[in-house]
């Protein structure tokens, strides 16, 4: 960070649970963080509430805040500066420390969080887009098939990625009833369009502002974290076409032959609509509104040039 940046008090929020609760073992890593980043270290963090109450007191005093966790502790600090109303006000960055990290990848951060601790105190901070789903601050979202496994993982006690393999059973149990969705402000293939319905019998509907869910899946190859839309995309096929492509899934190659589309407000209707954001499971919903957030609050980015290609303006 800069030097005007390192006046900023740093409150660091820790989910102590993270990468099988490793942390409060890494006394090095503690050591360093609090030699790299002096400020407040909140480790105490049971659950989500908590997370979000200690965030919002932090934003009383704090200049930049900084989620050390999985995609679950980056969720709820967030949500805890947009409920403080802080957003327009804090730096946020990301210390990589546990599954899921679909935060990392989208923002190329290291894995290592020794090294994303030194590239929080060099990097550069720049807007971002998020969204807003149910009341909820989000960067990545999805209806159907993934919200389904996730909500079982999340029952289950197997952790980590074997957790959502084990889960995956529920992908053969999804429905593909019917399904409306009404897009709004935004373009297709055939170009711009202000309002737009279609139908559609998805398995899975990806509605993002991130290329990647957790464990390094490239799930919307086309999302970009600065270009004011939301990015949607339909998976429109059986569970054993889906599970046979997974493969191309993963990689982001087979993306380009579906229906995709760039919106700025899009509503889904259906019934018992599963959803999942940010790794967390919501339940079941009948109708979904989805809207995006532009340049929602300034992300303390890596200063190299592969995390610069995450974003479409050259500009902080």
């Amino acid at each position: 960070m800069t030097e005007t940046k390192r006046n900023l008090k740093v409150s660091c929020l820790i989910n102590p649970r993270a990468a099988n609760s490793r942390w409060m073992r890494r006394k090095f890593l503690r050591a360093y963080l609090k030699k790299k980043l002096p400020g407040e270290i909140y480790d105490g963090l049971d659950d989500m509430q908590t997370t979000m109450d200690r965030t919002v007191a932090a934003c009383k005093d704090s200049g930049t805040i900084v989620a050390m966790g999985g995609d679950g502790t980056i969720a709820d600090t967030l949500q805890g500066i947009f409920v403080a109303g802080k957003q327009g006000d804090v730096l946020f960055g990301v210390i990589p420390f546990g599954s899921g990290n679909a935060f990392r990848k989208a923002f190329a951060i290291p894995k290592n969080p020794l090294r994303a601790i030194d590239y929080l105190v060099e990097g550069v901070p720049r807007p971002i887009d998020l969204m807003e789903v149910e009341g909820r601050i989000a960067a990545f979202a999805s209806v159907g098939a993934t919200a389904r496994v996730t909500g079982e993982k999340l029952r289950g006690t197997v952790m980590g990625v074997w957790g959502h393999i084990l889960a995956a059973r529920q992908l053969f149990g999804t429905s593909r009833d019917g399904k409306t969705l009404e897009l709004y402000e935004g373009f297709d293939k055939s170009g711009p369009f202000e309002a737009k319905t279609i139908t559609s019998n998805f398995l899975d509907c990806i509605v993002t502002k991130t290329n990647y869910f957790g464990y390094s899946w490239k799930i919307a190859p086309r999302a970009v974290v600065d270009d004011g839309y939301l990015d949607i995309s339909l998976f429109e096929m059986g569970p054993v076409k889906y599970a046979f492509l997974f493969p191309l899934i993963y990689f982001g190659l087979y993306q380009r032959r579906m229906r995709h589309f760039k919106a700025k407000r899009v509503v889904i209707s259906g019934h018992n609509l599963p959803l999942q954001f940010n790794g967390e499971f919501l339940g079941d919903r009948d109708r979904l509104e989805f809207r995006v957030l532009p340049r929602a609050i300034r992300m303390v980015c890596p200063p190299t040039r592969r995390a610069g290609k995450r974003f479409q303006k050259a500009s902080p």
